[in-house]
């Protein structure tokens, strides 16, 4: 796995899914630092996860551009089909997280 430099991670863009343990509800959400983004969930700053935590990072995409990101979003959230294959694709750990 590739690391990413501290300096080059502002010039990414990404899209991220968290999985709630309290509620088994999924959050969609963009960022352009992912750490930060987390560490502002985990500690209860986002008023819309604040009572789904704790929750858990299962999957992320990177976007160079901001656009790209907030169109897969977007889409993320608002096809039903799309979010159906992205937990069909998450299959393995979306039944991981149940056992």
């Amino acid at each position: 796995m590739a690391v990413i430099p501290a300096h080059a991670e502002s010039r990414w863009h990404y899209v991220y899914l968290l999985r709630s343990r309290a509620t088994d509800k999924f959050y969609i959400g963009c960022t352009n630092n992912l750490r930060r983004r987390l560490e502002e969930h985990s500690r209860g700053k986002s008023v819309t996860t604040k009572r789904m935590r704790p929750l858990e990072l299962i999957y992320f995409e990177g976007f160079r551009s901001a656009d790209d990101a907030w169109r897969r979003e977007k889409h993320l959230k608002y096809f039903g089909s799309t979010m159906a294959r992205l937990k069909s694709r998450l299959k393995g750990t979306l039944t991981a997280w149940a056992g």
